[in-house]
């Protein structure tokens, strides 16, 4: 469980599986992902969670705990996105697939207006798809398009996509940094481990010293979230490296943010101030409550338990989890007390 994605995926490329999905960079662990309901992009794909079929983990007492999608369905789908509140996790079982060959392709400067005429058509062009902006311009600096080569309906690398020009060399998401770090882009076959990501294992992430936020909005509102965000670009804007926008199908795990509802998310990677960002996030988080907005677990905000309560009906549910497996709250932490326990 304690695993990297960008460790576990070429073994099982070379034995001829892949996992559905993966998150924008492989650094990150299997068990950490899982557990706080990280995610890539894709209007079919669930978050990485939902590759979970069966966990194993250590409680509070010494106990050696499984529970499988199979046989505990109740109890596992409050389990597998956890926040470690339950356990310690040592061993995961993952759903696979047979592996496959995927060509990533990015285009440049897609207009705002297409962008809210065609935002549909444009997450569904292809396997996962991914949007970059600044903020800076009415404006997608930067669209990441990742196509399956077995998909039945192949994305077509035209010269230009809704107003957006096909790059011409390989591209960081943050213009002004070199592409060293991120995976093949100009349409090069790949397998799906070397696509998906943004990222290439071995290299910086990202920006590498940064700071990152993340909401989730149900799908049904993803432009009126994205223009409430886009009219703050002027606060956000100074302190921002730059704003990924994807989109995540719906699951059935419980204290996951797309728990019955297909999502799409706003993230933010800022440079590192958090005296400014922590000021910054209260406004973005009120201007996106009319959407029942949800953070991501794992990345900074600042919203209350009070705030969060509403949006997730199975926190009653979860919490009763919590003290069954961990009576003592052997595992509790500053984070789980404030935004899940109230204490």
């Amino acid at each position: 469980a304690g695993m990297t994605y960008g460790q576990l995926s070429p073994y099982l490329h070379q034995h001829g599986f892949a996992l559905h999905n993966l998150a924008s960079l492989p650094h990150i662990s299997v068990a950490g992902a899982c557990s706080t309901g990280t995610h890539g992009s894709g209007e079919k794909n669930g978050n990485l969670s939902t590759a979970v079929s069966a966990l194993e983990m250590v409680l509070a007492s010494g106990e050696l705990r499984t529970l499988s999608r199979e046989k505990d369905s109740k109890t596992f789908h409050g389990a597998v996105v956890g926040l470690g509140a339950l356990g310690v996790i040592t061993k995961l079982t993952l759903d696979l697939q047979p592996t496959f060959i995927m060509q990533q392709y990015v285009y440049q400067n897609l207009p705002f207006d297409q962008l809210t005429k065609n935002f549909d058509a444009i997450e569904r062009a292809a396997y996962s798809v991914s949007l970059f902006t600044d903020w800076q311009k009415p404006l997608i600096n930067e669209v990441w398009i990742k196509a399956r080569t077995d998909a039945e309906q192949k994305f077509e690398a035209r010269p230009v996509f809704y107003d957006a020009k096909r790059a011409t060399r390989n591209l960081h998401p943050i213009i002004e940094l070199s592409a060293e770090n991120c995976t093949e882009q100009m349409g090069v076959p790949g397998p799906w481990y070397e696509r998906l990501p943004h990222f290439r294992m071995g290299f910086t992430p990202s920006a590498g010293k940064e700071l990152q936020s993340e909401y989730f909005v149900p799908r049904q509102h993803a432009l009126d979230a994205i223009l409430a965000v886009q009219r703050l670009h002027e606060m956000v804007s100074p302190h921002l490296l730059i704003t990924e926008i994807r989109t995540i199908a719906a699951d059935g795990l419980w204290m996951s943010p797309c728990y019955k509802q297909p999502c799409v998310t706003i993230h933010f990677t800022w440079k590192q101030d958090w005296p400014a960002v922590s000021k910054i996030l209260p406004v973005i988080e009120k201007e996106l409550t009319p959407f029942r907005v949800r953070p991501h677990w794992g990345k900074l905000f600042t919203m209350s338990r009070e705030q969060l309560k509403p949006s997730y009906e199975k926190l009653p549910e979860f919490v009763a989890l919590c003290n069954q497996f961990d009576p003592k709250g052997k595992f509790r932490n500053s984070f789980l007390n404030r935004n899940i326990f109230g204490a």
